[in-house]
């Protein structure tokens, strides 16, 4: 009986002592989480932005402190629309944790009427910010997007060429990746998701 006695109290000693160390083990021995989107943590460029939103009023990133931010840079594109839409869905309730701003680069013809009722007939809780010729180019240069006007086969008329993808930053501001045009829904929702959890 003594040595049974002595054998167990080992092994609560030893569980005791070993215990403030789990976690870390645990953590040590979890694979990290691999992003879809190209990281691009850390770069000298996306680091803010001052544009207004449909409703007249000034919007910076700071607005948007603890959440996931998504922006994308375009005109009127239903299928990456389409694309952050369901994103959003697969996230569930985690998606109150998340903001998506559509940025326009052309507009002249996106009005804020326009703008909208095109990004809230995807999602309500979805923005869209403008801004003059001047500050939509000093934005798109701050975020390396490139956008030109190509005309079309009638006069007068034009569509815009552009760089395509989303911009991601984390809940503290920083910016964190950009997924490619092209990704899709389920793995833009689960690089967000990764994001919200701190990865």
């Amino acid at each position: 009986m003594p040595a049974r006695f002595s054998a167990a109290r080992r092994s609560l000693v030893l569980s005791a002592a070993f215990a403030p160390l789990a976690p870390l083990v645990l953590a040590a021995c979890s694979k990290p989480y691999v992003f879809h989107g190209v990281d691009i943590t850390g770069v000298p460029y996306a680091d803010g932005f001052s544009l207004t939103d449909f409703n007249g009023k000034t919007r910076t990133l700071a607005d948007f402190a603890g959440k996931v931010v998504v922006m994308y840079f375009g005109y009127i594109c239903p299928a990456s629309m389409q694309v952050v839409a369901q994103a959003m869905d697969d996230l569930g309730e985690k998606a109150r944790d998340v903001q998506f701003l559509f940025v326009t680069v052309d507009p002249e013809r996106d009005t804020p009427e326009i703008l909208k009722a095109y990004v809230t007939h995807f999602n309500p809780t979805f923005l869209a910010l403008t801004g003059t010729p001047a500050q939509i180019a000093l934005t798109a240069k701050d975020f390396k997007v490139y956008y030109k006007k190509v005309p079309g086969k009638t006069p007068g008329s034009y569509t815009m060429d552009h760089t395509a993808g989303f911009y991601v930053f984390d809940p503290k501001g920083k910016i964190r990746l950009f997924e490619r045009e092209g990704v899709s829904a389920k793995d833009l929702a689960q690089d967000i998701n990764a994001l919200i959890e701190g990865h």
